[in-house]
Order: C-alpha cells, then sequence, then structure tokens
C-alpha cells in the first residue's frame, strides 16, 4: 500500500477456516484468500469479526496473518486486525503484524472493561506511536460495550498514520458525522455491508464486508458499478444481500456467515466453541434462503 488514497472499495473481511477440532486450517486460510483475490475484491483483512479475532492465540493470530500476507504475494492491500483489550498486547501484535508485511492495521476498541473516551483516545495513540503503517479505527459497540464519539475520533485523525475508521455500529447517521466532522481525507469504511452502498454515497470509501465471504463478486459489484455511475445496478446488487444479511437475526452473525459460507461448499468449518450454532432448524432456514435466492451462487 503506497498511500492512503489505496484504502478503498470491499475489502473482505475473511472467516478463519477451522478444521473439525477447531484448530486453525492454515491451508483454508490461503484458499480464502486466493478466492476473494480470484472475486476481484479491493482488499483482504484477516483477524477481524468474522476472522474470530476475538478467540484466536496470539501464535495463532501471527501465523494466520503470515499465511494471508504471504498468500497475497503483494497483489492486494493486507489489513490485519491486531486490536486486544490491552494497550500493551495490542502495541505488540501491531508492531509484529507490520513486520510481517501488513499494509494497515484493523484496531477495535478494548472490549469488556469500559473505557472512557479519553482511555480510548490514549489507547490508540500509543499504538499509533509505536507502527509506521496506517491504522484503521474499528468501532462496533455492540460487541465491545463501548462507542467511538465523533470528537474522539476527530481528535484521533489528527495522529498521520490513523487514517480512517471502519464503523460497524449500524447508525448512519453517526457514520455520516464521522464523514462531516473529520479532515477531508480520512477515510470512512462502512462495516455493515447493508450500508455499504450508503455510505459510498455520503462520501465514504468503500466497505470492509462479511457478506464477502459468501458473495464476493456481488459486493464487488456494489462498488465498481456505484464508482462508474450506475446506481442502480449497484442498489440492485446492494438489494440482493438482504435475504441472507436477514439470517443474522438466527444468532451470532459471524457464526451465520460461516454456517452460510459451509453450505454453499466453501468448507470453512465451524466457528470456535462455543460460538457456533448447531441447531438443525437454523441450517434449514439457511439452507432455505441461499436455495431460494442464491440458486447460482459464486
Amino acid at each position: 500500500m503506497k498511500t492512503r488514497e489505496d484504502i478503498k472499495g470491499i475489502i473482505a473481511a475473511m472467516v478463519t477456516p477451522m478444521k473439525a477440532d477447531e484448530s486453525v486450517d492454515y491451508e483454508g486460510v490461503r484458499r480464502q484468500t486466493r478466492r476473494q483475490i480470484e472475486a476481484g475484491v479491493h482488499g483482504v483483512f484477516c483477524l477481524g469479526t468474522n476472522g474470530e479475532g476475538y478467540i484466536l492465540s496470539h501464535g495463532e493470530k501471527l501465523e494466520v496473518a503470515r499465511m494471508t500476507i504471504e498468500e497475497n504475494a503483494g497483489r492486494l492491500p493486507v489489513y490485519v486486525g491486531t486490536g486486544c483489550v490491552s494497550t500493551r498486547e495490542t502495541v505488540e501484535l501491531s508492531v509484529q503484524a507490520e513486520h510481517l508485511g501488513a499494509d494497515a492495521l484493523s484496531i477495535v476498541c478494548p472490549y469488556f472493561a469500559q473505557a472512557s473516551q479519553d482511555e480510548l483516545y490514549r489507547h490508540f495513540a500509543a499504538v499509533a506511536e509505536k507502527v509506521d503503517i496506517p491504522i484503521i479505527l474499528y468501532n462496533i459497540p455492540m460487541r465491545t460495550g463501548v462507542n467511538l464519539s465523533v470528537e474522539t475520533v476527530n481528535r484521533l485523525a489528527q495522529i498521520p498514520n490513523i487514517v480512517g475508521i471502519k464503523d460497524s455500529s449500524g447508525n448512519f447517521d453517526q457514520i455520516l458525522q464521522y464523514i462531516e466532522k473529520t479532515p477531508e481525507d480520512f477515510i470512512v469504511l462502512s462495516g455493515n455491508d447493508s450500508l455499504a452502498l450508503w455510505t459510498l454515497q455520503a462520501g465514504g470509501k468503500g466497505a470492509i464486508c462479511g457478506i464477502a465471504n459468501l458473495f464476493p463478486k456481488t459486493m464487488v459489484s456494489i462498488y465498481e458499478n456505484f464508482i462508474k455511475g450506475d446506481f442502480a445496478a449497484a442498489k440492485r446488487a446492494s438489494d440482493s444481500i438482504r435475504p441472507i444479511r436477514d439470517c443474522f437475526k438466527l444468532g451470532n452473525p459471524n457464526s451465520i456467515v460461516k454456517l452460510a459460507a459451509n453450505l454453499l461448499g466453501q468448507d470453512v468449518g465451524p466457528c470456535r466453541s462455543p460460538f457456533y450454532t448447531r441447531d438443525e432448524s437454523v441450517k434449514e432456514k439457511v439452507a432455505q434462503v441461499l436455495r431460494t435466492y442464491y440458486a447460482h451462487a459464486e
């Protein structure tokens, strides 16, 4: 990644494939990386929410990052999720990811123990001081219990290598304020697939997408059609993901993504326990949606 202008488009928030015993399937990591590149995404992202970064060991995270970076071989920007609960571990993992060759870091807010806005500022600033590559803030309050305020994001945007934010709050008004109240070159990415098009229309630069694990070409077409001015085609693509996203109410969203990926023949295995449904009724409901709406899956 040469400049912050390279941070744009559809960035695939890749799942971390697991074997039946819930150990990481590292060859599966390589396979999924190749699949996304072949589908035409604009970046690959490992160790996020869909990548189960919250439940992998430090060593597993480094190996997943290494495999992703190696398989990518410089073709696309590689984003690595390095956010941990403590500043100390976040710094350590971030420095190691940079040394492995990550192009950018995605850092989620510390979770479990609620942090104040000032504590959040100090946390991200401390990490930024220790690395040279771009940092994308990651706001997902329903998982972390804390929301990055517009004021805090604007403060952090003054730090040269904190270049953008991925917002998964589902609060579109907040996305608008991130765009309106930060410097012009600050990058706002949607973390909610259904808001990808609307974020682009509002001046955002793209989206980090879990649905890209299922339908990467569809997600890419949202961006590509928008960029070339075919809003109607972009909207059709955006509308087409609604049925599968409606399945997220059936369980933990990233577990539904992995379940659907397996049903589509991707062989990504389970989520690590206890975060994977084995409810046959849920599996059948997801399978029915895939049969009904996605008969010609990518």
